[in-house]
């Protein structure tokens, strides 16, 4: 396994961790940006960041990986790859995360959670009732960048590759906006559409 500061160091010479002024998925403003696809870029990066969370995760045993579009259907492949397990991803129909393309989730089967990056865990949140409804369980939850600095609790088993203690501003109150910085918006899913 590696160290944070390995996989930093890897990051940070792929483009991977950012720094800028950037509207994040959740809405707020950061002055730091993880560009997760970066890591996917690279099929070598990728299978040292999920075997990693695999090690990470300590025996928890799952039938199924699932993440969410756009930024975990590549993550969830790699990590079922990984585990020798199949793979599905949730994507969102009206603004709704659904399970589409013929995807389905066994009763009784152990889901394997994943996400590039949880900031305010909304995504995986939305992801637990597409899995307890049908009668199956959530058996871990996994990503690769934790910005909450391990201060969420899904209840079960919760890994990441790294944990990033990052300041989060909400948009009325934030210092770079308020010095006259424009703020981008680098992630996959729009605010305003």
């Amino acid at each position: 396994m590696h160290t944070e500061e390995q996989v930093l160091e890897i990051f940070e010479e792929n483009n991977v961790l950012q720094s800028g002024h950037f509207i994040l998925t959740s809405g707020l403003h950061s002055d730091r940006y993880a560009q997760c696809a970066r890591i996917f870029e690279y099929p070598e990066i990728a299978q040292l960041v999920c075997a990693d969370l695999v090690e990470k995760l300590g025996g928890v045993e799952a039938d199924l990986v699932m993440g969410a579009a756009v930024g975990g259907i590549t993550m969830a492949y790699e990590m079922a790859r990984e585990l020798g397990i199949p793979n599905i991803f949730a994507e969102r129909e009206h603004g709704e995360l659904k399970l589409r393309r013929g995807f389905s989730i066994p009763e009784g089967a152990r889901v394997l959670l994943v996400e590039d990056v949880v900031t305010t865990a909304k995504t995986v949140r939305e992801m637990l009732p597409l899995i307890e409804n049908t009668g199956a369980t959530v058996a871990a939850v996994a990503c690769i960048f934790d910005r909450t600095g391990g201060s969420v609790d899904f209840g079960v088993p919760f890994v990441s590759e790294v944990k990033l203690d990052v300041r989060n501003h909400d948009p009325a109150d934030c210092p770079m906006c308020q010095a006259g910085s424009e703020a981008v918006e680098p992630g996959s899913r729009h605010l305003h559409q």
